[in-house]
């Protein structure tokens, strides 16, 4: 229940910040967070991960080598383009080592590639956001035929196998901005599963006491959906678009793993796993690296979200 419901409780109870007052819902799941060494533990490797894609550049500038450069005098000729060194040329100039055939450093393609995943995975999760709230609310809250046209297209979007129509849509498409293509495409076959949830919570949340009080008080149709139903869905939004943040990233690496995605030299998790593939028996590391710091992404961001659900269906509950 929101502002119309709310209002007579905030005047009668204790002002917010005062010692009395109940903890903030955001609050409360912050404290959750905060006693959750899981959660804690997941938020920091993925603070590494985001800092290392910020400081890209930086890190370019500090080890000599950006993410495209060849170092050919890291790697041995004569043993068929292997990396000079035990564990995949790890050196001081390499901290994570270098590719086999044209010595290019995986620190510097690890973190730019991290750069990629991030911001493709972010703008399909805003823009599927935006879609899913815009075309949930519209089919909830105004019902009858726009309800049905918004469901059939649901429906006809999730009917289709996302992973083999996005293959066979980005095959199809010039190679040309690549990242803005896959943000588009992973946004048009994900937004339906948001929208469904949203239908289907502002069908529950129209027809409540709190929202036929403010509509007979004589609260326009932006009100009603702004500040009586749209914070009501705000939990709920706040998990669906946290677990959905892993789920883009594996489907980007997917794809760039598959040829479709990410096109070269733009450095790209899935790639560089794609790349090492025919080296991992005498070069395990070059599998390693990118697929270690892929999964333990998805992992922590999985795991994340979901320590997220559960402080939210705990404040929730009390």
């Amino acid at each position: 229940m929101t502002t119309a419901a709310q209002s007579l409780d905030a005047q009668a109870g204790p002002a917010a910040g005062a010692p009395g007052a109940p903890a903030t819902p955001g609050r409360r799941i912050l404290n959750a967070l905060l006693h959750d060494w899981v959660a804690l533990l997941s938020a920091g490797f993925l603070a590494l991960v985001i800092l290392m894609a910020i400081c890209a550049p930086l890190i370019a500038t500090l080890t000599g080598h950006g993410p495209t450069a060849f170092d050919t005098s890291a790697i041995n000729i004569d043993s068929g383009g292997l990396p000079k060194g035990s564990f995949g040329g790890i050196s001081a100039g390499h901290p994570l080592g270098v590719e086999p055939l044209n010595g290019r450093d995986i620190l510097a393609r690890i973190a730019y590639g991290a750069r990629v995943s991030f911001l493709i995975a972010a703008s399909a999760t805003v823009l599927t956001t935006l879609l899913g709230v815009v075309f949930g609310m519209l089919a909830g809250f105004c019902g009858g035929w726009v309800d049905q046209a918004v469901s059939r297209l649901m429906d006809f979007l999730m009917a289709f196998p996302a992973l083999i129509f996005m293959i066979a849509i980005l095959s199809s498409l010039p190679a040309g901005n690549r990242s803005y293509l896959l943000v588009a495409v992973i946004s048009g076959f994900g937004w339906p599963y948001l929208a469904r949830v949203v239908r289907g919570q502002t069908l529950t949340l129209v027809n409540r006491e709190f929202v036929e009080a403010a509509r007979a008080s004589g609260a326009s149709t932006g009100a009603l959906v702004f500040k009586e139903i749209l914070p009501n869905l705000r939990n709920s939004l706040i998990v669906i678009t946290t677990l959905a943040v892993p789920g883009y990233i594996g489907t980007e690496a997917g794809l760039s793993f598959l040829g479709v995605g990410v096109s070269p030299p733009t450095p790209s998790w899935g790639q560089m796993i794609a790349d090492s593939v025919s080296w991992y028996a005498v070069d395990p590391m070059y599998f390693a690296v990118p697929g270690l710091f892929l999964f333990l992404t998805v992992l922590s961001l999985t795991v994340l979200g979901d320590r997220i659900r559960a402080a939210t269906d705990a404040g929730e509950a009390s």
